[in-house]
This record gives C-alpha cells, structure tokens and sequence, in this order.
C-alpha cells in the first residue's frame, strides 16, 4: 500500500498542507500517516506554570480535531501521531519506518526567526532524505 507522511503544526497553513495530502492521497490510493513533531513550542513560555502540561494537551487535542475536520471527505485510510523532537528527523524517521512514498510539508513565506537557528522543516528534509519532498506553499 501506498503512504504518504504529512508533516502538521498548529499554523493555518497546515489545513492547506492536509487540503494537497488528502488529494493526493486520493489520487494515488494512498493511505496518509499524518505526524506532528512535539517540541517546546507547543508548551507555554514558563515551565512552572501550573497548567504546563494541560496547555500541550489542550494544543494537541485542538490539532487532533482540526487534522479531523479537515479530512472528514478523505476516502482513504488515515492515522494521526505525534511523536517528540524536532519536525525534520521526526518526520524522515516515520517515512522510513513506513517507507512513505514522499512527505508533504507546509513552505512558509515569511521570514521567521525559528529559521534562524532551526532552518525550514523542508530544506532540512531535502537535504537529509532519499524520498521526494513536496512543498505546500503558503497563499499569497
């Protein structure tokens, strides 16, 4: 069976991301291994907070129901996951445990200073990975 992996975050732009999987998911019959790359950004700022930990879950819940929504006329087989550390190894990991046809990701436009010391999600994807990287871009 055919699968592709889809790299999700909590940016508008991953219902497009999700939009051009689901498509292509479509055309090709292909199941979608759907992952989200847990790291610090998706907890608050000060780790001594009470409601550290809830703040995460109430973040992937929200992310869980929006991957959801935005499959809901997807006639093919999906699977939500999230596993912890940075997106680009998350990512290449999972397709080559599943040996993903390529892996889908959102391009963001703008500058963003995570790309200062992180790089893009995609570049580091096509620099590490023999799979094919497809870029969604953001709208203009």
């Amino acid at each position: 069976m055919t699968t592709l992996t889809v790299g999700v975050d909590h940016r508008d732009l991953s219902v497009a991301v999700l939009a051009v999987a689901a498509d292509l998911g479509t055309r090709l019959d292909a199941d979608l291994h759907i992952l989200h790359a847990v790291d610090l950004r998706d907890y608050p700022v000060d780790p001594d907070a009470d409601d550290w930990e809830s703040h995460a879950d109430t973040a992937l819940t929200a992310l869980r129901d929006t991957v959801r929504d935005a499959l809901t006329g997807f006639p093919g087989r999906w699977a939500f996951d999230v596993k912890i550390g940075e997106p680009a190894p998350v990512l290449r990991t999972a397709a080559e445990e599943l040996d993903a046809t390529m892996i889908i990701v959102g391009h963001h436009r703008h500058w963003n200073p995570g790309r200062v010391t992180r790089g893009s999600v995609g570049t580091a994807l096509a620099r590490t990975t023999h799979r094919p990287v497809l870029l969604v871009p953001e709208a203009p």
